[in-house]
């Protein structure tokens, strides 16, 4: 696929090169270019791709990124703002980042050798002229905000000097730094090729895949695609396996085929916005290279069930820029071996805990997204933490909701790592709440003029003690494996009940109304963004259960169909086949009198009765995870 020169090829177009005269020179020289895309993130989590020839680019460059163009609103997800009567949305590019091009490695530009390149522009989204709206702006001012009111704090109460390594005065401090990242992980399989759930269940609890070595078209892919996000500058750390999968086979024509794989992708961090963009722009270089080697890529929560699903760890950070030029993490205390954190790190990390329940709407918003996040498979359900068994032994605990990451020879890699989003969550919002509700935690423990020693015994308390911030009757710290130490029972006690579907989730926001202000803070263009989110994601729960989950679950029941005759079947299949049967028809059976389950879930959608459809939501999980497992006991007794 590589069989041109990359260092003829134009990749990124740096932010501190976004004069009009520089973009000309750059995009001249390089007429493999021929098309630019402004790309805005709707609420939905969808790019727009308004694509311009490069020519009609040129000519209008000044117009097009001072006022960018328009598209339709109302085939937007921008609910309760961009309405068929009112659709007018405005694309403006953003200059604050970098831009980067996309190529079409299918479609050859004849005159250079070259693929055929897109020049994508992230870009916000503006409505009727007036209100900036859509996921980009809601993290660049939520950020904002956090930025501000952190430099308000600790100049409000500079007893936090005392306990932050290297800083000695908040007038020290010129600027607060952001910095983020995200892992990616994602399953790639040969086309046409159907999971067998009992091999890859049987290969991941054997642990026989991680951290393998790549081969045959995975492995080519997977190195053409770390060589081309170098040549973006997105600073690959590394790619490998991930725990699920199993064995390749190579077949008669030599040609490996029956791939079945899940791998990993990490690269440096940026500041929040750039994380975003980065994480959106290598999704797309991962899909067309892997592609280009015939490969199929999935980023679902869940793509298959009974094995490892994808997750996409956050990774949040704050640092200090001081005005001799240094850089300092805020979350590093002064004595490293005698505390884990500093205040700052302190009511960061408790205020997303404290606060969770408002920000996981934002995580988990797909029936996917809570697939995934089940007890056994590395995926957090339970809002706990981990700081480590010593403070000089940083945790590696993987079955907590965030994680403290700390290497002691490296006081700038403290930061939080929240693994519960998956690559189909939408990162810029994850990260504007994330950061809002590390603030109101941050607010409560300067305010408060707690220490570095009254506050890890704060986040280590039991339930039942009171805490000034915390809540009364959770726990918040674990040092154990939450899955295996605590019963399903003491887990809903201490950690609290985490919702099972995605209308339970948005029910948070009704429920914890003035957690909600922590948001926001007071803007209501944010107000407005988190309403139409909330409207746009339980339009799309709806209308996937609706239409995608009750079919293809029907669909499943008719093929458990009988497969034994008389002659042939035994007792104990004929025993198999009637909880079978009569499971087939409690799901999708209807009678004059009585609905099946799937029946009188599509009704309670119909009436918009979301509360009665989540609970059915539910009983479809289980019972169809129960018929799967009773027809597969029941195939494999036949002849």
């Amino acid at each position: 696929m590589l069989d041109f020169d990359l260092d003829k090829m134009l990749f990124t177009i740096p932010a501190e090169k976004h004069d009009e005269k520089e973009i000309a020179a750059i995009l001249e020289a390089h007429p493999e270019v021929k098309f630019v895309s402004l790309t805005g993130v709707d609420l939905g989590n969808h790019n727009t791709d308004e694509k311009i020839p490069m020519k009609a680019f040129v000519e209008d460059m000044a117009k097009i990124l001072w006022d960018g163009v328009q598209t339709d609103g109302s085939s937007v997800a921008l609910p309760l703002i961009a309405e068929l009567s009112n659709a007018r949305v405005d694309i403006l590019p953003d200059k604050e980042v970098n831009w980067y091009v996309e190529y079409n490695f299918m479609n050859i530009d004849y005159k250079t050798g070259l693929p055929v390149g897109t020049l994508r522009i992230p870009s916000f989204l503006r409505h009727n002229n007036e209100r900036m709206v859509g996921s980009r702006i809601y993290a660049r001012r939520l950020t904002k905000k956090f930025r501000r009111g952190l430099m308000e704090l600790i100049q409000n109460n500079p007893y936090v000097t005392d306990y932050i390594g290297g800083l000695d005065s908040p007038e020290d401090i010129e600027d607060v730094v952001l910095t983020s990242a995200t892992e990616l992980e994602f399953w790639v399989k040969t086309p046409d090729d159907r999971a067998d759930r009992d091999q890859l269940y049987t290969s991941q609890e054997l642990k026989e895949q991680y951290w393998k070595r790549t081969i045959g078209p995975v492995g080519t892919a997977m190195e053409q695609t770390l060589e081309i996000l170098d040549r973006y500058g997105f600073e690959v750390e590394m790619g490998h396996k991930e725990v699920g999968g199993v064995r390749a086979k190579m077949g008669n024509s030599g040609d490996f085929d029956h791939i079945m794989e899940q791998l990993e992708i990490d690269w440096k961090y940026s500041n929040p916005i750039q994380a975003a963009d980065n994480e959106s722009q290598i999704k797309h270089i991962i899909r067309d290279v892997f592609r280009a080697n015939n490969l199929e890529v999935t980023f679902l929560a869940k793509p298959m069930q009974g094995v490892a699903g994808n997750g996409e760890h956050t990774h949040l950070g704050v640092m200090a820029k001081l005005k001799n030029g240094k850089m300092i993490n805020l979350f590093e205390p002064i004595d490293r071996e005698k505390d884990f954190m500093s205040p700052i790190g302190y009511g960061s990390l408790m205020g997303i805990l404290r606060n969770y329940e408002i920000l996981n709407p934002f995580v988990a918003q797909t029936h996917d997204a809570f697939q995934r996040l089940k007890p056994g498979y590395e995926a957090p359900v339970c809002v706990v933490t981990s700081l480590g068994r010593d403070c000089v032994t940083p945790s590696r605990n993987r079955t907590v909701l965030i994680g403290v990451v700390r290497d002691m020879k490296n006081p700038m890699a403290t930061r939080f790592e929240l693994r519960s989003p998956n690559p189909h969550s939408n990162t810029y919002l994850i990260i504007g709440s994330a950061y809002m509700l590390m603030l109101d935690g941050i607010r409560s423990v300067l305010e408060n003029k707690r220490t570095p020693q009254e506050l890890e015994k704060a986040i280590s308390k039991k339930a039942g003690e009171e805490d000034i911030y915390l809540e009364k009757n959770r726990q918040y710290r674990s040092e154990e494996n939450v899955f295996t130490y605590y019963t399903e029972e003491e887990r809903e006690q201490l950690f609290g009940k985490a919702p099972a579907t995605v209308w339970e989730n948005f029910r948070a926001f009704d429920e914890h109304q003035d957690e909600l202000v922590k948001i926001t803070g007071g803007d209501d263009t944010i107000a407005l963004i988190i309403r139409s989110y909330r409207d746009q994601m339980t339009l799309k729960w709806s209308t996937e259960f609706h239409d995608r989950l009750i079919p293809n679950t029907m669909n499943f029941v008719r093929q458990c169909v009988k497969a034994h005759t008389e002659n042939s079947a035994t007792d104990y299949d004929i025993m198999n086949w009637r909880q079978v049967n009569d499971l087939r028809h409690r799901l999708g059976k209807d009678y004059i009198g009585k609905k099946s389950i799937l029946s009188q879930a599509k009704l309670a959608l119909d009436e918009e009765n979301f509360q009665l459809a989540s609970d059915l939501e539910l009983e479809i999980q289980h019972l169809t995870e129960e018929l799967r497992d009773l027809y597969n006991d029941y195939q494999k007794n036949l002849f």
